[in-house]
This record gives C-alpha cells, structure tokens and sequence, in this order.
C-alpha cells in the first residue's frame, strides 16, 4: 500500500544535480508517481522567486513554495509567510560588507541587488551554480526601499559569528563554505514547513523533507521524516531519519520507493 506525504524538497544539490544542472530523470519520473499516488510536493529552497529558473520539468506538479529559507513562502498566488529583517540588521550586513569588500545578494520583496566588487557571485551562481536572471538586479538603493527578506553576504564561515553577534534578530544558514544565507529569527525550511501545514490542512507529520545542505537543518528536523541526500555534509546526514543516494544516483526515487510511496 502507498503511503501519502507532504514531500518537501530543496533545490540545488538535491533535485537539481550539481554535475548537471538539471533534474534527473528519475527525479522527474519519481516526483510523477508520488503526485499520481496522493502525496503533494513542495520546494523548500534559499533561492528567492526570481533565481527559481531551474524547475520547468517538475513545475506542473508542485503545489507551493518555501523560498528564501523560509523567509517568502506561497501556494499559488497566496502569501503563506513573509517575513523581513529588521532595518538596523539589513544595515549593519550592507555596511560590513561595503567596508569590507565583500560580496553580498539583498533580496527584497520585489527586486534583487548584487554587489559584487570580487565577481564572487559571478564565478559561484553564474558559471557553478548555472544560475540565470541575476543579470535583472535592481539598484541596492532601490531594493533596500523595499522588505528585506534575504542577505547573502560572501565570508569565510570563521568570521560569521562575529557578524551575527551584531545582528540580533537574524538566524543564518550556510549551505556553501564562501557564503551563508541570512533571515530574520522565525524565518528558516522548518518553520516553513509548519507555516505550509497549517495553509493547507495536512499533518506535520505526514511531511518528509529532502536536503544537502547547513540551511537544510530545520527541515530535516522539522519533518515527520528527514531525509539526507547521499552527497548532504556529514552533519546533515547525522540529523536525518534517513540517508539515500545522492543526487545524481537515483536519491529521490530510491527514498520515495524506500517509503512506499511510489
């Protein structure tokens, strides 16, 4: 008998291959069949709305999105959650990183800005990451008129706890060692989960999240079962209810078959 879940998934690194840049078939297929069984599947991602380019063949099947960790989370056309950073923390990122030099994505309710004085973003999300649309960022001064959502500033993860000590409302999750994602407290894949739950009327323990990823934490506890994808950092894995192959050997379909749901 299959069995129904709320499936949650992250993107880069677990539905879209790193290798690749795309979603494998047998994702595809698999994500097919649990949404052919019952279940209801969901993208829990970092990326903010206009950097989510990468889906166009599962877009049909997905009935809500989680984006900016958790930050910005809707099922159509209807807000679930939207949640800034307080002004003070928006300023005291973008002035370090000024001071500094560093690199930094400001995601605002409508528009994105990127400073990029290093090309950082450029040599990461453009040509590793394959990311498109980054070339439509807004002016900062425009995008700081509006809810700040997401700051993704570019540092070593040594100096992290010495910035987030200044900004006290915030919570960070860093999925990749030049850079870490940062929203406000309350904001992260977890409290999306429960924020989508309640929207739409199913038990949080009929959830299951897939992640690789430090910001992929809170999902991976969150979940009524967490799953880690095999090529997830070591203290994801040891988090998870369940570790699966990775990415680009049938991750997704070898757990949906462990768990009957395909």
């Amino acid at each position: 008998m299959t069995q129904r879940y709320a499936l949650f998934f992250d993107i880069d690194g677990t539905l879209v291959s790193f290798k690749t840049h795309e979603i494998p078939f047998s994702t595809i297929q698999a994500l097919t069949q649990a949404k052919a069984n019952g279940s209801r599947v969901y993208i829990a991602t970092g990326r903010p709305p206009l950097i989510i380019t990468n889906l166009g063949a599962i877009e049909p099947l997905i009935d809500g999105y989680i984006t900016t960790n958790g930050a910005l989370c809707f099922v159509d056309d209807e807000l679930v959650v939207c949640q800034p950073i307080a002004k003070e923390d928006v300023m005291t990122c973008v002035n370090d990183c000024q001071e500094k030099g560093n690199s930094l994505i400001v995601v605002g309710r409508k528009d994105v800005a990127v400073l990029d004085p290093r090309g950082d973003v450029d040599r990461i999300f453009r040509q590793m990451l394959a990311v498109k649309n980054l070339d439509k960022a807004a002016p900062l001064d425009v995008v700081l008129q509006q809810d700040i959502l997401q700051l993704t500033p570019f540092f070593p993860s040594d100096y992290e706890p010495q910035l987030m000590a200044r900004m006290t409302q915030c919570v960070s999750g860093r999925w990749h060692p030049e850079f870490t994602d940062i929203t406000a407290n309350g904001a992260d894949k977890g409290k999306g989960i429960l924020a989508m739950a309640r929207h739409e009327g199913f038990d949080p323990s009929r959830t299951m999240s897939f992640g690789d990823g430090g910001n992929d934490t809170s999902m991976i506890l969150q979940a009524g079962v967490g799953i880690a994808m095999g090529n997830a950092i070591d203290e994801l894995k040891q988090q998870a209810d369940y570790v699966t192959t990775s990415v680009d050997d049938d991750g997704i379909l070898n757990a949906l078959r462990h768990f009957q749901i395909i």
